[in-house]
């Protein structure tokens, strides 16, 4: 047997598809949902999945405003940010992001709290920033994506 004649298959630009995909968000823990459309928007569901391209779907998550934490952590997890001034560390919790994600100064689809959880597991790279633009996140059912016509799957069914 040949084993030298085995090539890695790298899928090129032209080649990618990208599907449009939407989750239904309600009674989901935040950090297993983010970590399975962590793996969507990176594309590793996907056979042709390579590492350096953007061949992950597209992702629409509804109901984000249903999405629970365990042991109430969503009044006790503490993050942290710095303003880069002296004494600029400030802190904020997953509820206030919650309630910011419902004001009108936030763009549409964009949340705060899933950006934040979901930015932590993809790449820390240009790469990682293009594939988190993939990403809308919707407080209710509604969403003006439709005329892509989104696949509905079940978030419980991925590993």
């Amino acid at each position: 047997m040949d084993t030298l004649s085995y090539k890695t298959q790298s899928i090129t630009p032209s080649a990618i598809e990208k599907k449009w995909v939407v989750i239904d968000a309600t009674d989901q823990v935040l950090g297993r949902l983010c970590s399975k459309v962590a793996k969507l928007l990176r594309g590793k569901y996907k056979p042709s999945f390579t590492p350096n391209m953007d061949c992950g779907d597209n992702v629409i998550i509804i109901n984000a405003d249903k999405v629970v934490m365990s042991n109430g952590k969503m009044d006790k997890r503490e993050y942290l940010r710095f303003t880069g001034y002296p004494g600029g560390q400030r802190t904020y919790t997953p509820a206030s992001l919650m309630a910011k994600s419902k004001l009108r100064t936030i763009k549409s689809g964009k949340h705060p709290l899933f950006i934040k959880v979901v930015k932590g597991m993809l790449p820390k790279t240009k790469l990682g920033a293009a594939q988190l633009r993939n990403m809308y996140v919707y407080n209710g059912s509604e969403h003006p994506h439709e005329a892509v016509n989104p696949e509905v799957i079940d978030i419980n069914k991925l590993k």
